[in-house]
């Protein structure tokens, strides 16, 4: 076999991985209202989109959103009242940490353990990496750094959200404001708080 075959094979092998994370077409949440609880009723299909299990989507969820729920049948069960609009912030904080590569940018990950720790290998760019988790210790610490509804803060957005939101991190708080850029330094005004998540506006 000469050399040009032996290229064009190895190109048919290679996989497509043209584009961004836009190409996930992740659904927006469908929530219904059931008592003191929130369901996220298509939890299991965007676990489907995203190529990762729903019980770990549901778990994150839970922890991001400070609260409890149950998962089955598809559907997340959560107690308490949630919005469309703060499930998919939650769902946008999980491709972050556990579905986007940090060195291409690019959602072919797969998520594997080695030596009982939780890794992310990227298919695309070969990247390997150890998924960090948010600790108890410094999640106590970053009380002291806390978001409170009606006030203004200064942060730099240091990412950007699936809706073209800027996105900052202050605390435990990841917070999201529509009209930022990334690395811009602007001052928020917190409109409201769910969990771990909260919004808000230009000030």
């Amino acid at each position: 076999m000469d050399y040009e075959s032996s290229l064009d094979r190895a190109m048919e092998d290679v996989p497509d991985i043209g584009g961004d994370e836009e190409r996930l077409q992740i659904p927006d949440a469908q929530t219904q209202k059931d008592g003191a609880f929130t369901r996220f009723t298509n939890l299991g299909e965007i676990a489907d989109v995203l190529s990762r299990e729903d019980e770990h989507l549901h778990r994150f969820v839970q922890r991001e959103m400070g609260t409890s729920g149950k998962f089955e049948e598809g559907r997340g069960r959560y107690n308490g009242t949630f919005s469309e609009q703060d499930f998919n912030a939650a769902v946008d904080a999980y491709v972050d940490e556990y579905v986007l590569c940090t060195e291409c940018g690019l959602p072919d990950t797969r998520l594997v353990r080695e030596d009982r720790t939780p890794m992310l290998r990227c298919d695309a760019c070969g990247a390997f990496r150890p998924v960090t988790k948010r600790s108890t210790s410094a999640a106590q610490q970053q009380q002291q750094d806390a978001v409170e509804e009606g006030k203004t803060y200064t942060v730099e957005i240091t990412g950007t959200g699936r809706k073209g939101d800027g996105v900052a991190e202050k605390g435990e708080y990841t917070i999201f404001v529509p009209g930022a850029q990334e690395g811009d330094v602007v001052d928020i005004y917190i409109k409201n708080i769910s969990g771990n998540l909260a919004f808000a506006r230009l000030d």
